[in-house]
């Protein structure tokens, strides 16, 4: 079913400035700039995903390759346990594959000796920690302080 006519021109008519991608308003001329800086981030999370992984990469348009550590876990047989040596073993080698097809790979790492081993291996962006689970132990944090 199309979008109703009113929703679309409400969509095209929204800008919002304090975004991720401005870095919360911190970017200087980011709507200047923002077309020249864009790149195009593809996940793969899935058995089928890492079986597809240079079609994927070689994609027109496609700048990286993010690999989803959960979910691959999940769907490799081992819910929950991204530490797995067959995970390990898959993101290894996604990482390598993703490099030789010349596109950036990257990773979600919240623990930091994670993420110094996929840079290590090759990674060119890694998400070391995520806004919600940020927020949800610092105001954890700052509870505890005021807590008897």
């Amino acid at each position: 079913m199309p979008w109703p006519t009113r929703a679309i021109r409400c969509a095209r008519a929204r800008v919002a400035g304090t975004t991720r991608a401005t870095r919360f308003g911190r970017v200087k001329d980011y709507f200047k700039r923002a077309e020249e800086e864009l790149c195009v981030l593809v996940q793969v999370e899935t058995r089928l995903g890492l079986d597809n992984l240079e079609a994927i990469a070689n994609t027109d348009g496609v700048d990286g390759v993010f690999i989803g550590p959960a979910d691959l876990s999940a769907g490799l047989g081992h819910l929950g346990n991204i530490p797995h040596p067959d995970v390990q073993k898959a993101i290894d080698d996604a990482i390598s594959r993703i490099r030789k097809a010349g596109k950036a790979p990257g990773i979600l790492a919240p623990v930091e000796a994670d993420a110094r081993r996929y840079l290590d291996l090759g990674c060119l962006f890694v998400a070391v920690g995520a806004d919600v689970g940020l927020l949800a132990r610092e105001s954890e944090k700052l509870c505890a302080k005021f807590k008897s």
